[in-house]
């Protein structure tokens, strides 16, 4: 009964996302808001340098209007989505769209304040880590009080479990942690976006499967800004999303997976996002122990997240893409048979 709301949704967020592009990256360049590269990483991301960033304001713009036009012609599809007994899908949607907006802001914050540094450092990690504990701590809040959130965790293809209070802090380091995962992820032109839309996909798919409508719009307006955004950003790319996408879409898509209430789908549909972290923390990790044994420090890979130790193995951009995408597609379906 949808149908028509999720269709205009995905068409209208695709379409003002790459439209957007045409007059968004001019006016970054303009401003002179571009990407600063980092001295560690890739002697060939050298060329990148000056690229606009905060391309994910595209992102943002493009999700919030399609949502906007979204929710109305759902309302007019739907009168009765208005009524008391949808009070907690409400919730669930506009929570969801509150973290992801409030994580894109933090994002933005830590993007101009690199920018204004020219180099690639923006807020303290300890602050942002701060910042998105306390809107991850409200959105878990508002969902259990408001939504009706479940304190029984589902475990994929297993049993599930009663959290009681554990459920709480156990959700907020899921969500810090999946966002900042994303957030590693965006490293190479492309590859965070086409991630982002496969998993978005698989959740319009569980959403509509449980019969959650408002999280099967989020999903779709997330999906198709993901589009509109990566006709930009494949390689080579016309602008980069910076922190303001990244964590806009971190946020986004944990808001699915709590949306859904099977929080631990994210795990499998996001199964490259946590590569990527793990591949940090086990670099630095290792590479902090062995220094102190041997006095030099040693890697585990060539570099980490684990995209640039691809790239420095000899593939390309474009062909780590596909490879983590195809992961990604792998994951998602796991996810899907999880709950079919």
């Amino acid at each position: 009964m949808e149908r028509t709301a999720i269709l205009i949704t995905a068409l209208v967020s695709l379409g003002v996302t790459g439209v957007l592009g045409f007059f968004a990256i001019p006016f970054l360049r303009r401003l002179k808001l571009g990407q600063t590269i980092k001295e560690i990483g890739p002697v060939w991301h050298k060329s990148k340098e000056g690229v606009p960033t905060m391309g994910g304001l595209m992102i943002i713009a493009g999700s919030l209007f399609a949502l906007a036009v979204g929710y109305i012609t759902l309302i007019l599809e739907v009168p009765q989505f208005m009524s008391e007994q949808y009070t907690a899908e409400n919730v669930r949607f506009f929570s969801g769209i509150g973290l992801a907006f409030l994580l894109g802001i933090i994002g933005f914050a830590d993007d101009m304040k690199s920018i204004f540094n020219h180099q690639n450092l923006g807020l303290r990690a300890r602050y942002k880590l701060f910042l998105q504990t306390v809107v991850a701590v409200l959105y878990v809040l508002v969902m259990v009080k408001y939504a009706g959130l479940s304190t029984v965790v589902h475990i994929p293809f297993f049993k599930s479990f009663e959290l009681g209070f554990w459920f709480y802090p156990a959700s907020v380091i899921l969500i810090v942690g999946m966002v900042n995962a994303v957030n590693i992820s965006d490293g190479i032109d492309g590859l965070a976006s086409t991630m982002t839309f496969f998993v978005s996909m698989t959740f319009i798919i569980i959403a509509t499967l449980f019969g959650y409508v408002g999280t099967g719009l989020l999903a779709t307006a997330i999906s198709g800004a993901c589009v509109g955004f990566v006709i930009w950003n494949f390689y080579p790319a016309k602008v980069i999303m910076g922190d303001t996408g990244s964590l806009f879409l971190g946020g986004a898509i944990t808001a699915l997976a709590f949306g859904v209430d099977f929080a631990l789908l994210i795990l499998l549909t996001g199964i490259v996002y946590i590569i990527e972290m793990a591949s940090v923390i086990l670099q630095v990790g290792f590479f902090k122990i062995t220094k102190r044994i041997y006095g030099t420090g040693r890697r585990i890979i060539k570099m980490s997240p684990i995209h640039h130790h691809f790239e420095l193995c000899g593939l390309s951009e474009y062909k780590i893409v596909l490879l983590f995408s195809i992961v990604t597609i792998i994951g998602c379906a796991a996810a899907i048979f999880a709950v079919a």
